[in-house]
């Protein structure tokens, strides 16, 4: 299980500080039949206390005022089969990141790696899309260039149509992926085009949901921040300040700023919609504590100990071990508290990762 207390004091910040034994059949491998119906564990910071809930009783825990952030992102169909020409060996790949759009040039994982080479063209359906590949980036990664003739919005649709909802391999390997994936696999404010992977603490809200925190006073904002593999990138140093994490593009309006600024000097609560909204936040602070406009891009790596400056409420899923996800709720939850809740909800028999059950930290 996760280290004690005396541990880790001793050696804060090490990639083994969270590692811990999480059942395989705790990773659930579908979500709930109807958005909000997933249990919610509420993590209090002041009063070191857990309580077990469900997710519609989040109504419970805000007031008039309160703002809570949301990531619009939206994901697309970012995994391609096809084939390699020639040899017609089969082929995956999977785009991470759109690096020019004029000549159609995109970062991508390839497999099997080894097969993949530059000047290699790859065919998808029934050649209704051809990539060359044109340079190496790391063991598994390539830079391609669809050769397409159309402008950018035919070839997004030809990616939507030939293209699989991106589930994560720890899900995606014990189950085919399902057409409800396509709705499931995202929020139901989604709106900017661009995430290889859904801001999963979004996913539990439905619109009764929300209708009913707006009608109590509560504002949604929005901001958006692309998700890609390097929010779930395997870390592999036992140091952590030795870790770089990928960047990913985000974008934070002078609307949502003056939401979020408007509750901050109103000391009302700011909560974090997922920790990717929360490392968005915390990526634009002003010096005097409030949020800045900005777009670009953010390669911040939150791990405890790390003074939050926006955020005061967090909501999060229950994440894997070793995952930066985990060492950021950690950060803002407190080590030894957020330890005692994984061990609380593995006991309880919570359910984890990307269709699990939520966590509310105030």
């Amino acid at each position: 299980m996760i280290p004690s207390e005396k541990t880790a004091n001793i050696i804060r910040m090490k990639l083994s500080e969270f590692r811990f034994d999480l059942p395989n059949n705790l990773i659930s491998l579908y979500p709930t039949e109807n958005r909000g119906e997933s249990r919610m564990m509420v993590v209090n910071r002041k009063t070191q206390t857990i309580e077990h809930r469900m997710f519609t009783d989040i109504l419970d825990y805000f007031d008039d005022g309160d703002v809570m952030v949301t990531n619009d992102t939206k994901v697309f169909p970012a995994r391609l089969f096809g084939q390699k020409e020639k040899t017609g060996a089969k082929i995956e790949v999977f785009l991470l990141r759109e690096l020019n759009r004029e000549h159609r040039l995109w970062d991508v994982l390839v497999d099997p790696a080894r097969k993949i080479r530059v000047g290699n063209k790859l065919y998808f359906g029934d050649s209704d899309l051809v990539a060359e590949v044109i340079d190496n980036t790391t063991s598994r990664g390539r830079t391609i260039r669809f050769l397409y003739d159309g402008d950018h919005d035919a070839l997004m649709k030809q990616i939507h149509l030939l293209g699989e909802t991106p589930l994560p391999d720890e899900i995606r390997f014990k189950r085919n992926v399902e057409p409800s994936d396509e709705e499931r696999f995202q929020t139901i404010y989604a709106d900017k085009v661009g995430a290889v992977a859904a801001p999963t603490a979004g996913m539990h809200f439905s619109k009764i949901i929300m209708k009913r925190l707006e009608l109590k006073g509560i504002n949604f904002t929005p901001l958006t921040l692309h998700v890609g593999l390097g929010t779930f990138r395997q870390v592999d140093v036992e140091d952590l300040t030795k870790h770089k994490t990928d960047s990913e593009n985000f974008n934070i309006t002078q609307e949502t700023c003056d939401v979020v600024n408007a509750g901050i000097d109103a000391k009302k609560r700011i909560c974090a919609i997922g920790t990717t909204s929360m490392r968005a936040l915390e990526s634009s602070v002003s010096a005097d504590g409030h949020l800045k406009p900005i777009e670009g891009w953010t390669d911040k790596f939150i791990f405890p100990p790390y003074d939050f400056r926006i955020p005061n409420a967090l909501l999060t899923n229950f994440h894997l071990p070793e995952s930066v996800l985990i060492m950021m709720t950690s950060a803002f939850g407190g080590f030894e508290l957020v330890r005692e809740a994984y061990e609380v909800a593995i006991k309880e028999k919570y359910k984890f990762f990307t269709y699990g059950d939520a966590m509310l930290i105030i």
